[in-house]
């Protein structure tokens, strides 16, 4: 999920005065009107398929990959009324052993992935089994990744110009003044009024509670009785919600870095205890940069590196480096490296050359994206605030807000604001809220399923884990100890891809939890941008 979106649970902080706005669209029994909607929507998909043909030529995907689309309601309520259409790819199951060419797997049916956000296309997932940790997986599946609703090409939403949304240079003060604060809330109001007006009433059904009912109708169109589902992040709130919602059509289901799907945590509490975690990934990021102070030079303490990474900050205030990396932009790009360790060498290189001088190592990690990205960071962004907007009351007074992340940034101040600033919109959001719902599925009602989590996951606090495992019975928690990289399944880590590839090939799973030493730290040395995490990386 991405820097700002998040989970799990750090229980001190006082919430109140939450919006008690009324539930639109919450699931009821079995003869609500979603519900129907639902099981209308899923007969025509099942009875239409998918046409797989050539991919759309703006996602820029390989020519072996195949397309289509789904048709879903805008509004499970009225399935006759407007619909549209999901796009969803594929790469069939290579049915070969890549550890004996003379064996022929037998496939297993489609495995659909949800990278998190939200706001992120998993469009790309089905690539994944070229990567050797993935071969075995990728004998047995067809892999289907889609674009969620709202996420290009998928009726698309936009809520300002990309221009815009990426302006800069900007500050990115840890203690703001009142009237930076005053000036934050009032483009956050904007922002919400910016939707409201581009997408009208349309907004209002931009949710996690639709998106897990899309969810089943891409299961019917792909001709799956049952389905076998991997999310990761946002991701395993969606699988969860499905789990609660739809259990008897659960074959099986991995849940890779988890987020708290506590009602009372959805979303606004989970924001709290994200920033709160990526102080302690800020400390691992600085301890590993300090142990290798022969190669940096940034400090041979935690608290020398901090200043080195201040003083870039000051610097950077009063001169922006090529004209576009601020305080922000350079809070940002070292933010990557609490999701991921892969980015430690390179982000550590960059603030090292930096301070030495050559600032286009920082440039080329933390400048303006080309205009293209910025459409579709824009588009991620937009469907990142709708859906956690709309799928929970969120305080509508400032002060709440203000209070809450002030205490919280005394003891947290690397990401608390940037945090704030993210999901301010929600205080103004004018369309109707959801009320959450509350995962909770009984012995046996569901298959056994594989829950994952890194023991220092800023993105998903590893107390996500902890709760979905209670509300699941008959799940089994491997953890990945003393390990904070968000997303593990199908990386470096062979104990966790050894349990994920026993559970999604033969359904095993350990007899109760258990837990994976962790992955080796990074190495020293500079090298090129690392793709984020491994290849079907969840999204930050």
């Amino acid at each position: 999920m991405r820097a700002a979106a998040l989970y799990s649970a750090a229980g001190s902080l006082l919430l109140t005065t939450l919006a008690a706005a009324p539930a639109a669209g919450t699931p009821g029994g079995p003869g609500d009107a979603e519900a129907r909607g639902t099981a209308v929507a899923a007969e025509r998909a099942a009875a239409a398929g998918v046409e797989f043909g050539s991919c759309p030529e703006a996602e820029e995907l390989p020519g072996g990959m195949r397309c289509g689309t789904v048709a879903v309601p805008l509004d499970y309520a009225r399935p006759d009324g407007k619909r549209i259409r999901l796009t969803v790819s594929r790469v069939r199951a290579t049915h070969k052993d890549p550890d004996n060419s003379k064996r022929e797997v037998p496939g297993q049916g489609a495995l659909l992935y949800n990278p998190g956000g939200p706001g992120a296309s998993g469009l790309y997932f089905p690539l994944v089994g070229m990567v050797p940790q993935w071969k075995r997986i990728a004998a047995a599946y067809d892999l289907v990744g889609y674009a969620p609703r709202g996420v290009a090409p998928s009726a698309p939403l936009s809520c300002q110009d990309p221009g815009e949304f990426f302006k800069g240079p900007r500050p990115a003060p840890t203690r703001p003044s009142d009237a930076y604060k005053k000036e934050r809330a009032a483009e956050a109001e904007e922002y919400a009024r910016d939707c409201a007006e581009r997408h009208g009433d349309a907004l209002r059904h931009y949710h996690s509670l639709n998106n897990a009912r899309d969810l089943e109708v891409v299961r019917a169109a792909l001709g799956e009785k049952r389905l076998t589902f991997m999310g990761a992040s946002y991701g395993t709130y969606l699988g969860a919600l499905y789990a609660e919602m739809f259990p008897s059509r659960v074959r099986r289901m991995v849940f890779d870095s988890v987020v708290n799907p506590d009602p009372e945590q959805v979303w606004y509490r989970n924001n709290l205890d994200q920033s709160a975690a990526f102080e302690d990934r800020w400390t691992d990021f600085k301890e590993w940069t300090a142990e290798h102070d022969a190669v940096y030079g940034l400090g041979t303490t935690p608290r020398e590196v901090q200043n080195s990474y201040e003083e870039a900050s000051a610097r950077l205030a009063a001169e922006p480096a090529g004209g576009t990396v601020g305080p922000a932009q350079l809070q940002g790009a070292f933010l990557k490296a609490g999701y991921y360790d892969d980015y430690w060498p390179h982000r550590a290189e960059a603030l090292s050359a930096y301070l030495k001088g050559d600032p286009q190592p920082l440039v080329d990690q933390a400048g303006t994206r080309t205009e293209e990205g910025a459409v579709g960071a824009e588009n991620s962004n937009a469907v990142y605030t709708a859906v956690e907007c709309n799928d929970a009351s969120w305080p509508t007074d400032f002060e709440v807000w203000d209070r809450d992340n002030t205490r919280l940034a005394r003891r947290a101040p690397f990401e608390t604001w940037d945090n704030v600033w993210t999901n301010l919109p929600c205080a103004y959001w004018q369309a109707p809220r959801q009320r959450p719902l509350d995962v909770r599925t009984g012995p046996g009602e569901l298959p056994p399923t594989l829950v994952l989590a890194a023991e220092r996951d800023a993105a998903t606090p590893y107390d996500g884990a902890l709760e979905l495992r209670r509300r699941l019975p008959g799940s089994v928690l491997v953890t990945e100890r003393d390990a904070g990289t968000h997303g593990i399944a199908g990386g470096p880590n062979a104990c966790v891809n050894g349990h994920l590839e026993a559970y999604l090939l033969d359904g095993r799973l350990p007899a109760r939890d258990t837990s994976c030493a962790p992955r080796p730290e990074p190495e020293p040395r500079p090298a090129a941008e690392p793709q984020a995490g491994s290849p079907a990386a969840p999204a930050a």
